[in-house]
């Protein structure tokens, strides 16, 4: 596994710059500065906003974990049928009232929950998409074993391998590109699904950014159970869909596929995206969510591979949570940076280091594509505009 290197090194600090920095850095803990603030008229807000923050941080696994407990207790999707009361809730739980009622105040604190008239309890403004979005409550609950390994969070920087949800993840072990991975099909089955089931966002974001319209063949690497070329070929009548994945999810994803009837207009090709040709044909190759599982040496790769794999005028469009997506680190960072360090391989990268690989792939024009959701995915494009030279030692693929 590659070791997470930040996007560029820090650009060492002008004199000036770090001498107000440090300035700044004892103003912000002496102790007589903080009480000052927190009385003045002109200062307090700001530091009440802080500590509020603060206290957010600290906070932040209980919150966690009272939303895990009303997903457990299928809380959402109870309520956005009708409001219930404490004592409803607590009969179908089997938990004390006394009890039950400090999980559904913080949920109500957390803005998952609202109280109703009559002692009842409804859907928050938070908890609303819990109980239409089967995807989130599912990652809601994959988080647990996430949680469980972050009790520790040194000794999970210090052994990474030791992680719990490298038994989610059936690629680890093959990822130095040795050999095509070997896992259990059920957990090939168990990890594909937990992605298709929340993959529904990234498909809106994805069908509202680009236009399909203009394209004749799409192909899918590493395209899971199918639910992005099932979502294509849907919206897009007109289209002819390739998909892309190992043998035992191609084997899933065409039963998929099959049963949604799509079978005539989506072709299945079984095989690995590090190991094997990609298909020919189409003048798009869509990428989702599949980069950050793989290390650097893995997606400069399959990015080359895209790029002889497409005629030239095609296009390559990717699609993935990224790094400092408006050029400052957001907050799901630390979400991402965590998660892909527990699974096992490939890490979280900028915007910008996306491009240079695609770049350096040999695709021109590269851009973001604007969106509505970045937390979800955030959109590159790019085109190749002449074929490269092959590279020593690589055969042409004549399929």
């Amino acid at each position: 596994m590659s070791a997470l290197q930040p996007a560029t090194p820090p650009a060492a600090a002008s004199g000036w710059s770090e001498r107000w920095a440090r300035q700044v850095d004892r103003w912000m803990t002496s102790p007589a500065l903080g009480r000052w603030a927190g009385r003045s008229v002109f200062t307090r807000w700001l530091v009440r906003r802080r500590s509020r923050e603060l206290f957010d941080l600290m906070a932040g696994f209980v919150h966690s974990q009272v939303l895990l407990g009303c997903v457990r207790l299928q809380l959402f999707e109870r309520l956005a049928q009708r409001p219930h009361t404490l004592e409803e809730i607590a009969a179908r739980a089997r938990v004390p009232a006394p009890h039950l009622q400090r999980l559904l105040d913080s949920a109500v604190a957390l803005r998952l929950l609202e109280p109703r008239g009559e002692r009842r309890y409804g859907l928050g403004p938070l908890g609303a998409p819990l109980a239409v979005h089967a995807g989130i409550r599912d990652m809601v609950e994959h988080n647990a074993t996430l949680y469980r390994d972050l009790h520790d969070p040194l000794a999970l920087l210090r052994d990474p391998d030791g992680a719990q949800m490298h038994a989610w993840w059936p690629y680890t072990d093959h990822q130095d590109g040795s050999a095509q991975p070997a896992a259990p099909s059920d957990q090939f089955a168990r990890y594909s699904a937990l992605m298709a089931s929340s993959q529904r966002f990234v498909i809106d974001e994805m069908l509202d950014s680009h236009d399909f319209s203009r394209h004749r063949q799409v192909l899918d690497v590493g395209g899971g159970l199918g639910g992005w070329v099932c979502a294509l070929a849907r919206r897009y009548p007109h289209l002819s869909l390739m998909h892309l994945d190992l043998p035992p999810v191609s084997a899933l994803a065409a039963q998929r596929i099959a049963s949604d009837g799509l079978s005539a207009r989506i072709a299945c090709h079984p095989g690995s995206f590090l190991h094997d040709p990609l298909p020919r044909g189409a003048d798009l190759v869509t990428l989702v969510r599949v980069a950050h599982d793989h290390p650097d040496a893995a997606v400069r790769r399959l990015l080359r591979a895209i790029h002889d794999a497409l005629p030239v005028g095609g296009e390559l469009l990717l699609a993935e949570p990224m790094a400092e997506v408006d050029g400052q680190p957001a907050t799901p960072d630390p979400y991402f940076h965590f998660y892909l360090l527990a699974m096992g391989s490939g890490r979280l990268r900028t915007p910008a280091e996306l491009m240079h690989l695609m770049t350096e792939a040999g695709f021109e024009g590269v851009r973001r594509l604007s969106g509505h959701q970045p937390v979800h995915a955030t959109l590159l494009s790019g085109q190749k505009t002449r074929c490269l030279p092959l590279e020593p030692g690589t055969s042409v693929n004549k399929e």
